[in-house]
């Protein structure tokens, strides 16, 4: 692990593992056997890791969601595609480097690739403005997933965002309309819809390409009207209280899907996506092709209405 951006409950987990590496060292350079003492310390190592990702709390996952470390939009595409052709521009006023989107095949099988893209660094994420996109980054969306239609091509959405760019420019430019549009149009896609939170799920942003045949979120995600920090700022004045506000948010993979609001769950590698992201594209690429082979076998009505009655049946009132 990366010493620079382990979390507070890696660290301990990390020291195991240095202690580890340095022992193998030690055998290897002394021609000594100490396989006793290595199989002993790999299974403590298994048993934190179980004990600890476990138990994790609310914040805790966010904090994962974010890790630096963790697998981006593109870096799904690149590895669980044979190829990829980016598409770029929604034909109005410009391309989003925030929304990225093209055709790729997995499988096999041609699809239509959409999500937010964040950045590694400062330049990236100044040009990828942290992943949150314009309404141009919305149309832009829309317009690959009418061209998907077009195509007869299986939709992927994948969605990292912590949230629509709120800038004035963005709200001149018609945010509101661009995603309340999205939402619309993503009722009536003929072809089927997989939506993926892979990382951060805030607000409209996420919702913009969320409305999927099936939607589902990583194992360590988060989904919400708002992010922890600013549901604190304004209840409690400060951002102090996030990991409060994390906890009364009910933001998580397991949460979602108590509430119905989400179809499955995709379990990450023991310690997260970002501790073994071969292992993650493996797991994300057999998902996507199973998901894709159940929801083909329904003809195109029964597709679009199953779509409209799973949203309209969410949320709970009383009368």
């Amino acid at each position: 692990m990366d010493q620079n951006t382990l979390l507070d409950f890696e660290k301990p987990i990390a020291e195991l593992e240095a202690k580890l590496e340095d022992m193998r060292d030690l055998a290897s350079k002394n021609n000594v056997d100490v396989s006793a003492a290595i199989k002993e310390l790999e299974e403590k190592i298994t048993q934190l890791k179980v004990s600890t990702f476990e138990n994790l709390t609310r914040w805790q996952r966010v904090q994962l969601s974010r890790h630096a470390d963790r697998p981006y939009t593109l870096d799904y595409i690149y590895q669980i595609t044979d190829d990829f052709i980016e598409l770029h521009g929604d034909r109005a006023f410009g391309d989003d480097k925030a929304m990225v989107g093209g055709f790729g095949n997995i499988g096999g099988k041609s699809f239509m690739l959409i999500g937010q893209q964040k950045g590694r660094n400062t330049k990236q994420r100044q040009m990828r403005n942290f992943g949150m996109a314009n309404p141009e980054g919305y149309r832009k969306a829309l317009r690959l997933m009418h061209l998907a239609e077009k195509f007869r091509k299986p939709v992927i959405t994948f969605i990292d965002t912590p949230g629509a760019f709120p800038g004035i420019e963005a709200e001149e430019r018609g945010q509101a309309e661009a995603i309340a549009k999205n939402l619309k149009e993503m009722f009536k896609l003929t072809v089927p819809v997989i939506c993926i939170v892979i990382g951060e799920g805030a607000s409209g942003g996420a919702l913009g390409i969320a409305i999927g045949d099936s939607v589902m979120m990583l194992e360590n995600t988060w989904y919400s009207v708002i992010s922890p920090e600013s549901c604190s700022s304004i209840l409690w004045r400060s951002w102090d209280y996030k990991e409060q506000a994390a906890e009364a948010l009910k933001l998580t993979a397991k949460d979602m899907k108590s509430f119905g609001l989400i179809d499955k769950i995709i379990p990450e590698p023991l310690g997260g996506a970002h501790t073994n992201p071969q292992e993650m594209f493996k797991i994300m690429k057999e998902t996507i092709l199973s998901e894709v082979a159940e929801l083909e076998a329904l003809d195109t009505l029964t597709l679009k209405n199953r779509r409209i009655e799973k949203f309209s049946n969410m949320g709970v009132f009383n009368e």
